[in-house]
């Protein structure tokens, strides 16, 4: 196994759009995709390189309203990755629910199977909080999985999220059954 310290954590840059691609492709070729994500391979996979270059831009070092981070293996290979995406007071978000606080939503957290229970996603979400806290000056920090999810679900729980009882309908003509639920992490008060 390769030591975690041969792994670098760090922020997207902008023309690294081909990476970002290929390591979104992989996460929606997962098993568990349809549980994670609200996108699928399908509809991915048709999305021209304009639409990978702006995304990653919007994420990428040095962006204010979000921050795309990865982990890199020591052969350069991206195994993992996460985006912070920095909501406002007074806006909406994507699921159409009032923003009340300057907070962080982490989404399109994945890693590589073969580097998952190695410790790897608890320094790519330490360095996400990190931006949150220091960078983004975010009050709160919180994600949206789904109820079937299990493994994220405790992962989430290990790293110090709750639940908010918050639940997001997964999609137009959902009912409360096909709910995902949201998950907090508050910022601890400054000394």
């Amino acid at each position: 196994m390769t030591s975690m310290s041969s792994f670098v954590v760090r922020s997207v840059r902008a023309d690294e759009w081909r990476a970002a691609k290929e390591l979104r492709l992989a996460a929606l070729r997962d098993p568990i995709a349809q549980l994670a994500f609200l996108e699928t391979y399908e509809q991915a996979v048709g999305q021209p390189d304009s639409f990978w270059q702006e995304r990653v831009r919007r994420g990428a070092e040095g962006a204010t309203g979000a921050q795309q981070l990865i982990a890199v293996g020591p052969d350069g290979e991206w195994v993992g990755g996460l985006v912070v995406l920095v909501e406002e007071p007074g806006t909406t978000d994507w699921a159409g629910f009032a923003v009340e606080q300057r907070q962080g939503h982490l989404v399109g957290v994945f890693m590589l199977p073969e580097h998952r229970g190695c410790g790897l996603t608890d320094v790519l979400f330490d360095a996400a909080l990190e931006w949150a806290w220091e960078a983004a000056d975010v009050e709160r920090v919180r994600l949206i999985v789904h109820p079937d999810n299990a493994r994220a679900q405790r992962f989430y729980r290990r790293v110090g999220f709750v639940p908010s009882g918050v639940t997001v309908p997964l999609g137009e003509g959902s009912d409360d059954s096909e709910a995902e639920l949201e998950f907090v992490l508050e910022r601890e008060p400054h000394p």
